[in-house]
């Protein structure tokens, strides 16, 4: 297949794809997957498109599961989620600045794919190189590495969830710890059940604050403000934060105030979940050839073993303590 045939089909396909993806019967997992076969086999013509839409997409979706999320479900999962945040989040930086060093990777790559498995991923990598004024190469190395991973999450962790026989509450706090991004966290959790959803997406929402103190340290000490251009902006660690944060324990909040919005709060919630399957479809298409290219193998391998560490950390701790 031509170049020019090989981008008709896509700006055919990855349309119909789409349409294909608000389908009830289509799961989370099926839709990334879909997702990811369009891009590889046709092409993504409407990349910069299904990259744009993406984050309001999620963010939304996000916002609409909270209608059906108890407020103080959210309160307790937030709770008991912040200690196992802390530790985890310190000793994944740890580990991943030591790998980094070990692989000889690039300071840069290697503190943008660190802060992406500590954090949230995607949203963590774009607000700390904002601070550090990273390459746009080292941003997109990262991204792409965080990408492949949570695509292997969305289908791994179920599967291993009920293997190890954990919890709808383990998994969902496993799930929060251990993969990287709030999408495939949603996508995974929603797969086992309504309970892990809600504790999953919570804790995953607590994580997600740490943005903030984490890009602030950054801009201290990574890039100290004498080396700032004169007249250039410091930039903003607050620019990349997920605000739909809010929106999620607003929602929670109002539907858990008002007993008579909850048969409404559990029809926005089922169209959120359709919203989230389409937005993984979305994910899916920015995976191209071009992605997997730029991704060379040691910036791989430090995202994979730091990946597999905390992982197999947290999922001996949930399902021996």
């Amino acid at each position: 297949m031509d170049l020019k045939s090989r981008e008709n089909w896509g700006r055919l396909l990855i349309p119909a794809g789409f349409a294909v993806s608000l389908f009830p019967f289509v799961s989370s997992g099926a839709a990334l997957f879909l997702g990811i076969a369009l891009a590889l086999i046709s092409g993504n013509p409407y990349l910069a498109k299904t990259r744009k839409l993406t984050k309001p997409m999620l963010a939304w979706s996000i916002v609409g599961l909270g209608a059906g999320v108890n407020l103080m479900t959210v309160v307790a999962a937030g709770i008991d989620g912040i200690f196992l945040t802390a530790v985890s989040l310190g000793l994944t930086v740890l580990i991943g600045v030591f790998i980094g060093r070990w692989l000889r990777n690039s300071k840069e790559i290697s503190t943008l794919i660190t802060v992406g498995t500590a954090i949230c991923g995607g949203s963590a990598i774009a607000a700390v190189s904002s601070v550090i004024r990273a390459k746009d190469e080292s941003i997109s190395v990262s991204l792409g590495v965080v990408f492949i991973l949570n695509a292997v999450a969305l289908f791994v962790f179920p599967v291993l969830g009920h293997l190890f026989g954990l919890s709808e509450e383990q998994f969902g706090l496993w799930s929060a710890l251990a993969i990287h991004d709030t999408s495939s966290v949603v996508g995974a959790t929603m797969q086992y059940g309504q309970h892990s959803l809600a504790i999953g997406t919570t804790v995953k929402l607590v994580r997600a604050l740490w943005i903030i103190p984490v890009a602030l340290l950054f801009a201290k000490f990574y890039a100290p403000e004498e080396e700032t251009a004169p007249g250039q902006p410091k930039a903003s660690s607050l620019r990349n934060f997920p605000w739909f944060i809010a929106g999620f324990v607003l929602m929670s909040a109002l539907v858990t105030a008002f007993a008579d919005l909850q048969a409404y709060g559990h029809q926005v919630e089922s169209l959120a979940k359709r919203f989230l399957v389409a937005t993984l479809y979305l994910i899916g298409c920015g995976l191209t050839l071009k992605t997997l290219k730029e991704v060379g193998l040691k910036t791989f391998l430090q995202g994979l073993i730091l990946w597999v560490l905390v992982a197999s950390v947290s999922l001996a701790y949930f399902r021996w303590s």
